[in-house]
């Protein structure tokens, strides 16, 4: 399948994959058509996802089931008077339906909003209203279920609202009644082009207000390199990303490139994450590759490895957010496998990312992707130098790339502040080192400017996290007549240091920054919290820190 996608394939080495990598891109593209019904013709038999749950139900689909269901489902919602042009909500955590209704939903044309669970009443008024949405598929379960319903009186867009279970709420449609007696689903022909919108994403709004992020029909063919060239997958593997299908993440890891490769995608569907839980399933089903962000790794470090048979695991990459060079190491000494970093947005795929055949440095997200032109560019306009840190921009001068979002839905000021002069400018910062390997520093608007040193949030935090008493953290600036800025931290305690929180244990921290990084980036704040502020989606979100502390 992926042969007729890629120019080369397989590759010798990195500088030639950057050389020799080149996408075709059919004239029409159709994830739903060309890949699923694509396998399910060629080898209908072969698996596509393998889910699970934590109350021990287990159900597998090959791709021959999943045509078979995802017709069944886009001739359901026809009956529902959904049409391309329209825009749905899909609010479905790990539910194997999400595959259903999303796939089901390309075959339509129709443009879909995955969306989380965690969303409140005000959270959907204001989607619904921001993008139009006409109908919501949820889990007909609380406290979702009641917010969707709640809502309803200030979405005058919404038309329809159906429940795949376990309650069918009053007013809402039961999608596995309507998917069972739906009629017989003929193929729409050219029903997209592939400039159409296919996902607008909600950020997780770091800085306020979240951006409606769109994504058009040849999207999936960018996520080959995540799954092909960073998760290292073929046809044998059974991958497992650790995502809620209500964040991008979960195609990037879940679906799209997996798909195109060949891959099994595993689902563990679960309320509450507990790493015992994860590693038994990895144990019991032979995963063979996990993606999760750092956060997950440090929970699974903390378990007694020993316990589980995790041999089946081969290869192990890690994104979301920057990798703690001590989470690293941990790992590998544990298991002898070498997490593989990687950075990308969602407004892109795979930007930076540590290939199979590059040496991971520990703390740092790889090389530039062969699919992009990737720089850094300094606040005057100049390709940053080899340690000098710089803004990480995509350049569009010689052709826009597959993957690269469309503009933000409904807001051209937006966009236009992000994408000028043939430029996308992502707003983090970050560095390169003599080996092109590129290392986060923060978000532009996170970095501060202390006594001329420009000094980024991750650095610190990552000083911070190797101290015993830090459980989580957050650096941010903080105005100081002499120096412009100082580095503030605002830390969670672990349980056995809550008691001794002082100035003798500020002390302690402060002195154990200077001597695990540059003394110069030490945090002469430092303020003991129950808990930060952060997004639906549990990114950290510092402004509001800076926004508190100007008060």
């Amino acid at each position: 399948m992926i042969e007729k996608y890629l120019q080369q394939t397989e590759f010798s080495d990195f500088d030639d994959f950057k050389a020799n990598y080149k996408l075709i891109v059919p004239e029409q593209f159709n994830f739903g058509y060309d890949i699923v019904d694509e396998w399910a013709a060629l080898q209908p038999n072969k698996k596509a996802l393998l889910w699970t749950n934590d109350k021990s139900d287990c159900r597998e689909f090959t791709f021959a089931e999943m045509k078979k269901y995802t017709d069944q489902t886009a001739s359901y919602f026809q009956t529902l008077g959904l049409k391309k042009g329209d825009i749905v909500m899909a609010i479905l955590k790990r539910r194997y339906e999400f595959w259903f209704t999303i796939i089901a939903l390309h075959k339509l044309g129709i443009t879909i909003i995955p969306a989380t669970h965690l969303l409140t009443k005000k959270d959907i008024v204001y989607r619904n209203n921001a993008a139009d949405i006409t109908a919501i598929i949820a889990v007909g379960e609380e406290p979702i279920a009641s917010a969707i319903s709640e809502a309803l009186p200030e979405s005058p867009s919404i038309k329809q609202l159906i429940s795949v279970g376990p309650i069918i709420p009053e007013g809402w449609h039961d999608f596995h009644e309507g998917i069972k007696n739906a009629p017989e689903f003929t193929p729409i022909s050219h029903v997209n082009s592939n400039d159409d919108p296919m996902i607008i994403s909600f950020t997780s709004g770091t800085t306020g207000n979240p951006k409606m992020v769109t994504l058009d029909f040849v999207y999936p063919l960018a996520h080959i390199i995540t799954a092909k060239y960073w998760h290292n997958l073929d046809e044998n593997s059974l991958h497992l990303t650790i995502a809620d299908t209500g964040w991008l993440k979960a195609v990037w890891g879940k679906l799209y490139g997996q798909w195109i490769v060949g891959a099994c995608v595993f689902v563990y569907d679960h309320d509450k994450f507990a790493p015992a839980d994860m590693l038994k399933m990895i144990e019991k089903h032979r995963v063979t590759s996990l993606c999760a962000p750092p956060t997950i790794f440090r929970f699974l470090i903390r378990e007694d490895l020993t316990k589980y048979d995790t041999s089946s695991l081969k290869y192990c990459t890690i994104a979301g957010e920057a990798l703690n060079p001590e989470v690293y190491k941990q790992f590998y000494n544990l298991t002898g496998i070498k997490l593989r970093e990687a950075y990308g947005q969602s407004e892109t795929t795979v930007s930076v990312l540590t290939a199979p055949w590059v040496e991971p440095k520990p703390g740092s997200m790889g090389l530039p992707s062969p699919h992009y032109n990737v720089d850094l560019l300094t606040p005057d306009g100049r390709s940053a130098e080899v340690g000098e840190q710089g803004q990480i921009v995509i350049r569009t001068d010689k052709g826009y790339p597959v993957g690269l979002f469309k503009g933000y839905h409904r807001n051209q000021q937006l966009t236009d502040e992000c994408y000028q002069d043939n430029i996308y400018y992502t707003g983090d910062v970050a560095w390169r080192d003599e080996d092109g390997y590129f290392w986060f520093v923060g978000r532009a608007d996170d970095v501060i400017k202390s006594s001329g040193y420009r000094i980024g949030p991750f650095e610190v935090e990552s000083a911070l996290m190797t101290h015993p008493a830090v459980v989580e953290c957050a650096i941010t600036g903080v105005p100081d007549e002499i120096r412009g800025q100082v580095v503030k931290a605002t830390i969670i305690l672990s349980k056995e240091y809550r008691d001794k929180a002082g100035d003798e244990l500020i002390k302690e921290i402060q002195d154990h920054v200077k001597s695990v990084t540059a003394p110069y980036k030490y945090p002469r704040i430092i303020e003991f919290v129950d808990e930060l502020p952060k997004t639906i989606s549990g990114k950290i979100r510092r402004k509001e820190i800076r926004d508190s502390d100007a008060k």
